[in-house]
């Protein structure tokens, strides 16, 4: 039996994406995306639950979400949960596990029309899927 690794979320940045390239000037965005949930506990109320997922984007993929993306946009995201770790800045090692975007879509309309419209320049954009050998860091 094969296995699948595949995350779909819709939720809005909690900021506005970061943009920074690799030492070979590869583009790569990070960013947080909040999803939110309500439900009703046990005495009857109502609570809102909002989960925050750590994302990155690699390539034109992380460019064009840099660019046209800020704080509060609803985003429609597909990718991969990777885990990896790192030594922090007083050697502790840390572990992070995060989304890796392969695929995007534009949720909010500018100025009332239709998203669809708005995103037609995304037809001219080869975007590649990342693996993670491209992880620098």
């Amino acid at each position: 039996m094969g296995s699948v690794n595949k995350v779909i979320l819709l939720g809005r940045l909690g900021a506005d994406p970061e943009v920074r390239y690799t030492q070979d000037q590869t583009p790569v965005a990070s960013f947080n995306i909040a999803t939110s949930i309500s439900f009703k506990n046990k005495s009857g109320e109502k609570v809102d639950k909002t989960s925050w997922h750590r994302c990155v984007a690699w390539r034109k993929t992380g460019e064009v979400i840099g660019q046209y993306f800020k704080k509060g946009n609803q985003i429609y995201i597909e990718g991969s949960l990777e885990s990896r770790s790192y030594e922090d800045k007083s050697g502790e090692k840390k572990f992070i596990t995060e989304v890796v975007v392969n695929n995007f879509q534009f949720v909010d309309s500018k100025g009332g029309g239709s998203a669809q419209t708005d995103d037609n320049f995304l037809d001219d954009f080869d975007i590649e899927s990342s693996s993670s050998d491209d992880v620098p860091f």
